[in-house]
């Protein structure tokens, strides 16, 4: 069984990028297997690991539909909406808190 080609951080040749890479590029790893990892070592832990893709294999990413746009305005707008008093927030309510600010702080 072969191994992955690993690659000490920010060592890695050109023709390899991580995700976030790709998506700068304006491409997707189109479903191609990961290619190589980066380790950056720690000194208490294990590795930091970055899985990489060959740009060659990319594709481009694909375009955004007008149905695609809607679903996810309709899902940014309900992160808006406070569960307790259900008025839209004005902005998307953190996780951390679970309900918008005036709610938090009136508990």
């Amino acid at each position: 069984m072969a191994s992955l080609p690993v690659f000490r951080w920010r060592l890695a040749p050109d023709g390899y990028a991580t995700r976030r890479q790709l998506r700068a590029r304006g491409l997707r790893p189109g479903g191609q297997p990961v290619a190589a990892q980066l380790e950056r070592p720690r000194r208490r832990r294990g590795p930091l690991v970055a899985y990489l893709y060959r740009v060659d294999l990319a594709k481009p990413v694909r375009p955004m539909t007008p149905a695609r746009r809607a679903a996810l305005a309709k899902a940014n707008a309900v992160r808006r909406v406070c569960p307790q008093c259900r008025r839209d927030a004005g902005y998307v309510i953190p996780v951390s808190l679970g309900t918008c600010v005036p709610c938090h702080d009136t508990i």
